[in-house]
């Protein structure tokens, strides 16, 4: 999709902030990660608030994942 954005016909701040749009995808899906293993390392065992903290997680992805469609 990034390669998609040198063949539209936008400005650069435009094309800037769809390319950004995508590597804040990547980052929120690394955080998201992040979190879901440092909860599994605390405790492996299911906890109410274990699985809360990996639904926002994973709501936030879903979040970011709608700015791109948006952008």
């Amino acid at each position: 999709m990034t390669a998609m954005t040198f063949f539209l016909p936008v400005s650069y701040l435009e094309q800037l902030v769809m390319v950004a749009s995508l590597f804040l995808v990547v980052i929120v899906e690394l955080l998201n990660s992040a979190i879901e293993s440092a909860v599994d390392r605390i405790s492996p065992e299911h906890h109410v608030l274990s699985g809360r903290v990996k639904d926002i997680g994973s709501a936030a992805v879903f979040v970011a994942l709608v700015f791109v469609v948006v952008t």
